[in-house]
């Protein structure tokens, strides 16, 4: 089980105990397009899905860990690397905070740095990308923070709220010295 320890928060494995938070998640309409998501998860899904978390990036190409506070060990978000490339040495990563009093307190920046750290010491990855929509301040600020470029503009590709939205590409390039 992967456990990545901060300040604050923590990182660990999916459990089976987590299937009531992803559902609230999966199925929260504000949050689907930072996620992506255009319908509703069944918690039928969401246990096969968690019944697999078991399976390493290498065979699942992806990684979803819980973001929980260190104080009450109380699941607050989750944070992803998706479309892992083992060849290439690249993953795209993406983080959601669920409830809105849990943002804007340092959390999210904290497990993005345990993530990016584990991914680049551990997993031996060269890049991380982001996607992340034009409109999203506290996302580019966060992900620019650790030194994320936007090195592209992805032009009408989100259709949200009936117009088309803007997604920008992030990168960040880990050169070892």
């Amino acid at each position: 089980m992967i456990t990545l320890k901060g300040n604050n928060i923590y990182l660990r494995a999916l459990e089976p105990e987590d299937l009531e938070f992803i559902y609230a998640i999966e199925n929260d309409e504000n949050i689907w397009e930072v996620s992506n998501t255009q319908t509703p998860y069944s918690k039928f899904l969401i246990r096969q899905y968690l019944e697999n978390a078991h399976q390493d990036i290498y065979e699942a190409k992806q990684l979803r860990l819980a973001i929980c506070k260190n104080e009450t060990l109380e699941a607050i978000g989750l944070i992803d690397l998706f479309d892992f490339d083992a060849k290439n040495k690249r993953a795209g990563i993406g983080i959601i905070i669920q409830n809105e009093t849990d943002r804007n307190n340092g959390f999210g920046r904290e497990a993005l740095s345990l993530l990016i750290g584990y991914s680049f010491n551990q997993l031996q990855l060269h890049q991380l990308f982001a996607n992340i929509n034009t409109e999203n301040q506290p996302s580019i600020s966060l992900f620019t923070t650790f030194g994320f470029e936007k090195i592209g503009i992805k032009k009408d590709w989100n259709f949200t709220n009936n117009s088309y939205q803007d997604e920008a590409l992030f990168q960040l390039i880990h050169n070892i010295k």
